[in-house]
């Protein structure tokens, strides 16, 4: 169904909000991503790390009123919001739950109906349309997020099913995993750095912008190029659906060479996201679970990584 229209209830994640006076200045020394670039057209994928570079969450993230909401998986936000009150003590800043005022949708092939809308989208990835208090992001491959205020959400699932299939998330995530868009969740907070799930590639981490949580580490993976484990694509027979942090392993190497990111239904199949070591993506023996599990076969992510165009933004 990925390749038909079809609207989906993004019911997986949840909506973190940070508003104030200094909601920009705080979260520009939290994030990933640089926050200059977002207002009320565009918005970005981002990151939060440790110290020590690791991801304790990724979201996408947008301009909204005097702050700003960040979508990320449901069972880290309760973490991450406690996390950055400490953070945000000497600061004219408010942070909540505002998941429940909040109903989010993916949409694909649905340009008509948001033109409909009043929401009109080029295409591009990140580019973000407003109207009538809807808010639609274009996330590029025709995929689109749409988020409603929840006293209007009957009404809007209404007007969805009367002019789009309903699917199953699943069929969401497999977009993603196609679009070559890690995640990070529960099983895996404090797992990757930023570079293993190519967040940089898809504009979700700023090498200008100045410090932040995290960035001494990030900064020099990028620049002295020594990462060996980073984002790959990959297909497997059967109905496994392998959870987030689940391992591969390697005849060749008689270790765990990688996890899980992200997987998704396809067919007959199983798509998914892995963060795998170099050497093991080349020797091309890549295993489910144990050395002798279920066979994984690479695909191609639809993106190439440029170190020199990633340091740019």
């Amino acid at each position: 169904m990925t390749d038909s229209a079809f609207f989906t209830e993004l019911n997986h994640e949840g909506i973190l909000a940070v508003r104030g006076a200094d909601a920009a200045k705080f979260l520009q020394g939290q994030l990933t991503c640089n926050l200059n670039y977002l207002n009320a057209d565009y918005s970005s994928l981002g990151g939060r790390c440790t110290p020590k570079g690791r991801m304790t969450s990724s979201f996408r993230i947008l301009a909204e009123g005097d702050g700003y909401l960040l979508a990320m998986a449901s069972e880290l936000l309760e973490s991450q919001l406690a996390d950055l009150k400490k953070y945000a003590v000497f600061s004219k800043v408010t942070l909540s739950d505002d998941s429940a005022q909040w109903a989010r949708f993916g949409l694909s092939g649905a340009d008509a109906l948001l033109v409909d809308l009043g929401l009109s989208l080029d295409g591009a990835a990140d580019q973000v349309a407003r109207a009538d208090g809807l808010i639609a992001i274009g996330l590029g491959q025709g995929r689109v997020e749409l988020w409603v205020p929840a006293e209007r959400a009957a009404a809007v699932v209404d007007l969805l099913q009367a002019r789009l299939p309903h699917a199953e998330l699943n069929d969401w995530l497999l977009g993603q995993v196609r679009a070559g868009i890690g995640q990070v969740f529960g099983a895996t907070r404090e797992l990757f750095i930023p570079q293993m799930i190519n967040l940089q590639a898809v504009g979700g981490v700023s090498f200008k912008k100045g410090c932040y949580t995290g960035q001494e580490i990030v900064a020099r993976m990028q620049y002295l190029g020594r990462l060996k484990r980073r984002l790959q694509r990959l297909v497997l027979d059967g109905n496994d659906l392998p959870e987030p942090g689940r391992e591969l392993f390697s005849p060749v190497h008689s270790s765990s060479v990688g996890e899980v990111v992200l997987a998704a239904r396809a067919g007959e199949g199983v798509e998914l996201l892995a963060v795998l070591q170099d050497d093991a993506a080349a020797d091309g023996q890549v295993r489910l679970g144990e050395a002798e599990g279920t066979p994984l076969r690479l695909l191609d992510l639809p993106y190439v990584l440029d170190s020199d165009r990633e340091i740019q933004r």
